[in-house]
């Protein structure tokens, strides 16, 4: 094996968010900055934290991290040619055309809509504070463009009957045209510097209200279902099969499973297993080394009985990784189930 071969495997043993923090921290702070700064909060997020979770990293491995980066570089050709149907047609090709099309309108949108972007990088109770005395409809609009996990956190700070309306018309949501986004963007441009907008774009619906229900916690996530079911049982059936929630896990493969576990604390992973059914904690253990998988017997059995809202919280958190790990395209993930325990 020659030695570029040799650089090119030890750095795709890497995880491709360590290899992004390697090549970052190898760029020096002016050049990693300039990086950063075309990157949304949440990539901001990650790669920072696996930034400052790095130790000892050899210098074959930078070696390595970067003759990956230089290699995937030239496999790029004609950037900047024909570019918008290049992108559409690679994220089709990656993530699905119902995906893809959702992504593509969110950067459609993310470049015309600074006002809205400006929120992505705000605590969550000061977006709430932003929007709280907007129309509905204009505060569904707002978190059906956030990331689901912001829009859980803001969706928190709202009081039921509020956070039912929200929802409602979340999932009811189907295309913003541009004189309502232009509204939305000079509402906005109130307390934010930002442009006009101008695409129409999908977005909104049933899946993206799901996706905003599994980032709340537990007992607000159960009685937001049921009030929406409440008012129309259709719609709350449709966000509910949408749901991915911790029994799916089952659907998700070996390699998957050894994945996730690799990113999982024990003591989380022994917390939400105590709501498992004897299945899904057998698919976990199948899937460690026999001594780990008795030591997590153990752990198990001498853990005693522990509340639901502990559970739920361990299982939140798990399934908080196995998205971001989908999202990266580390694990696929099944869909749809039946509500947490």
């Amino acid at each position: 094996m020659s030695d570029k071969s040799a650089a090119e495997k030890l750095g795709r043993s890497v995880s491709p968010l360590e290899r992004a923090a390697i090549l970052l921290m190898s760029m020096g702070e002016k050049d990693a900055a300039e990086v950063l700064k075309q990157m949304g909060p949440k990539e901001v997020q990650k790669v920072g934290s696996a930034m400052s979770t790095l130790k000892s990293v050899t210098q074959d491995t930078v070696s390595g991290v970067l003759s990956v980066f230089l290699t995937e570089c030239g496999n790029q050709s004609g950037l900047g040619i024909g570019a918008d149907a290049y992108i559409r047609t690679m994220l089709t090709e990656a993530l699905g055309e119902e995906r893809a099309r959702g992504l593509l309108d969110r950067i459609l949108l993310g470049g015309a809509s600074s006002g809205i972007n400006s929120l992505k990088w705000m605590d969550s109770r000061s977006v709430a504070d932003v929007i709280r005395n907007e129309h509905p409809q204009i505060q569904a609009v707002v978190l059906s463009y956030l990331e689901p996990d912001q829009s859980a956190s803001i969706l928190s700070n709202f009081p039921d009957k509020v956070r039912v309306e929200i929802m409602m018309r979340i999932a009811s949501l189907e295309s913003v045209q541009p004189e309502a986004l232009k509204e939305l963007n000079l509402i906005l441009e109130k307390q934010f510097s930002g442009k006009g907008a101008n695409p129409s774009t999908t977005i909104g619906g049933t899946k993206t209200a799901a996706e905003i229900m599994n980032n709340l916690e537990g007992a607000i996530e159960q009685e937001l279902m049921q009030s929406i079911k409440n008012l129309d049982e259709d719609i709350g059936n449709q966000i509910q099969d949408l749901m991915f929630v911790f029994d799916n896990l089952r659907e998700v493969d070996d390699r998957g499973i050894q994945s996730l576990l690799r990113e999982v604390s024990s003591e989380v992973l022994i917390l939400a297993l105590k709501g498992a059914d004897d299945f899904l904690k057998e698919k976990f253990f199948n899937n460690m080394s026999k001594r780990a998988a008795e030591l997590l017997r153990d752990d198990l059995e001498a853990k005693g009985p522990v509340r639901i809202i502990e559970v739920e919280a361990a299982q939140k958190e798990i399934l908080v990784v196995a998205r971001r790990m989908a999202d990266s395209g580390e694990i696929q993930l099944g869909g749809g189930g039946e509500a947490m325990i």
